[in-house]
């Protein structure tokens, strides 16, 4: 027999860590179009369509349906696409599929990022009226409110309004039903996987008081609070939305310009400082962030591994002034001086003697010149009073 699954759609590696994305209701995976192939870089994504919204068949739930209901079907995908363990992120009613899951099933979540959402969303009454009316009469009356309940004024995503003229009338009432009956806030205390909580202080359908309330209750939860986004945030905002998700999932961004200093000096990233201008000033930034805070970060080679790789591949390339300074990292990252020769004699073999003699050449000045003290007006780095290696270029590091 074939399980009829949720209608949904994969982007990213899939050896990549899995992180699964909900939408709200009247909406489909669309709603992600703009997050999810930035986060699909480092995860294995999944973004899934409600019963009777996009391509999810309409008869996966029904009059009644919970949100437990929902949770279920997300975790039948998980499970036939062979996802044991996943991050979440959702958006209201799928913020809400998060919040049971993380409360329920804790063993299937690695985090959790509730989006524009409530752990109840305002008692049953208004959800109950709203599904008796879409079961008389369609959709159509609530997609002419889409905008004003989704965005603020003069902002719109016509797919996502075509959305939600499209989708099931049948299958949205259920999911209000779903709605009227979810209230989890005698639970949230109980969800112990790290939790992410996102509000648009402009949402009128979840407020930002919605959000506090998991905050305050969740004992591992962190709140961020967009300005100027409302419900659908994702669509609205969705660079606040993926740095606060690239957080969550990968943890804050190391501290490249800390490292930069650890592994080059003071005087040098002074120096580089200094002599910034606003022609150089993204670059500096760019070296900072990339080279010292997502390279030289990673904890799969050491320090001293990175020296000897980076002192072989600056003599591949002839570049000696940049070789110089990696010559005094190394040392600060524990390299002997007899290791840097080894290294340095390796590269005479795979990079040519030539290069191998002038690169020997140049760490022996460097490395003498760590045995003097600040002779010719040279200070620590071996650099003349200007700031410049001793051929006259300033370096950048």
């Amino acid at each position: 027999m074939t399980v009829k699954l949720l209608n949904h759609l994969e982007e990213g590696p899939a050896s990549a860590p899995p992180l699964l994305l909900g939408p709200s209701l009247g909406t489909s995976y669309a709603l992600w179009d703009a997050v999810a192939p930035e986060l699909s870089t480092t995860h294995r994504v999944v973004r899934w369509d409600l019963p009777g919204h996009g391509g999810s068949a309409p008869d996966l739930i029904g009059p009644g349906a919970t949100v437990g209901d929902l949770a279920a079907l997300v975790l039948a995908l998980a499970d036939a696409l062979g996802i044991e363990r996943f991050a979440y992120a959702g958006v209201s009613l799928g913020g809400a599929v998060g919040l049971h899951l993380a409360a329920h099933h804790p063993d299937r979540l690695t985090s959790l990022a509730v989006i524009c959402s409530s752990a109840h969303f305002g008692g049953g009454a208004p959800w109950r009226e709203r599904a008796e009316r879409v079961r008389r009469e369609g959709l159509e009356w609530l997609v002419e409110s889409a905008d004003a309940r989704w965005f603020t004024p003069g902002f719109t995503v016509p797919r996502l309004v075509r959305d939600h003229r499209e989708a099931d009338p049948e299958a949205y009432a259920a999911c209000c039903d779903a709605l009227a009956a979810f209230d989890l806030r005698d639970r949230l205390a109980d969800i112990a996987v790290p939790a992410l909580l996102v509000a648009g202080r402009q949402d009128p359908a979840t407020p930002p008081a919605h959000l506090r309330e998991i905050a305050d209750a969740v004992p591992a939860a962190a709140l961020v609070e967009l300005p100027g986004a409302s419900h659908l945030a994702p669509a609205q905002c969705p660079q606040a939305v993926l740095t606060a998700l690239r957080t969550q999932l990968t943890g804050p961004p190391a501290s490249g310009a800390a490292v930069r200093r650890e592994v080059l000096g003071d005087a040098h990233v002074d120096r580089a400082q200094a002599r910034q201008t606003p022609f150089t000033a993204r670059f500096q930034d760019f070296v900072s962030r990339y080279a010292w805070g997502e390279i030289w970060t990673d904890p799969t080679l050491s320090r001293r591994e990175r020296s000897m790789i980076t002192l072989t591949a600056l003599v591949a390339h002839g570049h000696y002034d940049e070789l110089a300074m990696h010559v005094r990292a190394a040392r600060r990252n524990g390299l002997t001086p007899e290791e840097i020769g080894a290294v340095l004699l390796q590269t005479a073999v795979y990079c040519g003697v030539p290069a191998a003699n002038s690169a020997f050449a140049t760490a022996q000045r460097v490395l003498a010149e760590e045995d003097r003290q600040d002779e010719d007006g040279k200070d620590e780095d071996g650099k003349d009073e200007d700031g410049k290696d001793e051929d006259g270029t300033p370096g950048q590091g």
